[in-house]
């Protein structure tokens, strides 16, 4: 065990989405990772089954990645992206076009999902100005619906804990109603086969408010904050067709979904319905330093290019911190561990055993519902009465105890492993949960 002096360090870190006052008590810090584990300050090993928070899909401290971060820091730390650049920058730009489905052919860089769903959200208010429709402001939602903690993305979103301290947020924003709908889907394995129809109420939003003044629909293709809900079969399709019909864009927010996660590169692509904007974040780089990134068709790029004189500034947007010298070096080594070790393949080719594995919880204690898609894997729990979240709290640190990392989500466990992970220890998460079910009153 570390020797770690406490005393004087807890109360200066205001820790984010947390119970502040209830970790301190008894706080868990990681000190170490490798591969498939972290290590706690006690000197246990942690399985990871959540990559982090969904993001470290190529592993842990991954030789190759971090090499690529040493070796940059050394050579160039920093490069303004206003007016300036790196020759990286568009290496990896170039580089991530070829993975995505369809004419999503432009990058803009940000450094975390926030950033990428405010840029996208930004993106196509400014498209639609620049094509004359400058009415084309307001922005749809979707009922539990996760876009980070900005006001554009917690105004768009659809987590009531996220937004009721915040005010009256963004003007202008409406929700579509979320597809999970546990009478009919109740322990579907893969895409329920009912719910398409959800997708028709944006035609009571466009109705009710007229296609004029709607810019964008933004959507979660597998929700992954609010629980892990799976989208209907037809649903996106359905979503896709609506705003074609009414010439609404369609953004994705992929940065849980992105990069492997359901065994594609995209959730696009393992869909077969291609977005107008695409925000990614998280496996970019394998979290190891903070990017991300949205991808837009070629219309909407050009529209904005085309629209402002020579010379000008097409889209007054962006950070310091965008295309960053350290982050670039990472992602460009990520997608070489991505290709080399064939890590979005061997999601695919693990999802029948992940999907049996957790589908296995079918009738373990305090289980009311089961539900997975590619590496996505999610265990409703039944709530104590009067006392929600607390039974799953209980679940998380039990498991934290017997040394496996699960993420709660309200009265849900949800599990999202590193690709790299190894049937047995896929196992291993499975039935140390069922232990702890059993155990957990």
């Amino acid at each position: 065990m570390r020797d770690l002096d406490f005393s004087n360090n807890l109360d200066a870190f205001w820790m984010p989405f947390t119970a502040n006052r209830q970790f301190k008590n008894a706080p868990r810090l990681l000190v170490s990772a490798k591969g498939m584990h972290y290590t706690s300050h006690d000197g246990r090993q942690i399985l990871d089954g959540t990559a982090g928070l969904w993001c470290v899909n190529a592993g842990h401290c991954h030789p190759k990645i971090v090499e690529a971060i040493r070796a940059q820091a050394g050579e160039l730390d920093y490069a303004p992206p206003f007016q300036m650049a790196h020759p990286k920058a568009f290496e990896l730009s170039s580089k991530l076009v070829t993975m995505t489905p369809g004419d999503l052919n432009h990058v803009f860089f940000g450094n975390s999902g926030s950033e990428a769903v405010e840029t996208a959200l930004k993106i196509a208010i400014a498209y639609h100005r620049a094509k004359g429709d400058a009415g084309r402001v307001r922005l749809i939602g979707r009922e539990r619906g996760y876009h980070g903690v900005g006001f554009g993305g917690i105004a768009v979103g659809g987590m009531v804990a996220n937004r009721r301290q915040f005010g009256t947020l963004m003007a202008g924003v409406d929700h579509l109603p979320h597809t999970y709908d546990p009478k009919r889907q109740a322990y579907s394995r893969g895409q329920p086969d009912e719910g398409a129809e959800f997708a028709d109420a944006l035609e009571r939003l466009v109705g009710l408010h007229d296609s004029s003044t709607i810019a964008a629909v933004i959507v979660e293709p597998v929700a992954g904050s609010t629980g892990v809900l799976i989208p209907p079969k037809g649903y996106l399709e359905r979503l896709r067709a609506i705003c074609d019909k009414h010439g609404i864009l369609l953004i994705f927010d992929e940065v849980i979904t992105g990069f492997g996660r359901l065994g594609a590169a995209f959730a696009a692509e393992f869909f077969g319905v291609l977005p107008d904007l695409m925000c990614v974040a998280k496996g970019i780089t394998s979290a190891t330093v903070p990017m991300s990134a949205v991808f837009a068709r070629d219309f909407i790029h050009d529209a904005l290019i085309g629209a402002t004189p020579e010379g000008g500034i097409e889209l007054a947007h962006g950070y310091t911190y965008s295309s960053h010298p350290l982050a670039v070096a990472a992602s460009l080594a990520t997608l070489d561990v991505y290709r080399e070790e064939g890590l979005f393949e061997r999601a695919r080719e693990l999802s029948p055993y992940w999907e049996d594995a957790v589908h296995s919880l079918k009738g373990a204690r305090h289980v009311i519902d089961l539900r997975n898609l590619g590496l996505v894997g999610a265990v409703e729990i039944d709530p104590r009465p009067g006392a929600p979240m607390k039974r799953t709290y209980d679940i998380f640190t039990g498991c934290y105890k017997a040394g496996v990392l699960v993420r709660q989500a309200g009265d849900i466990i949800c599990l999202s492993p590193p690709l790299i992970i190894e049937k047995s220890q896929i196992d291993q998460i499975i039935e140390t949960l069922r232990g702890v079910l059993e155990s957990v009153d």
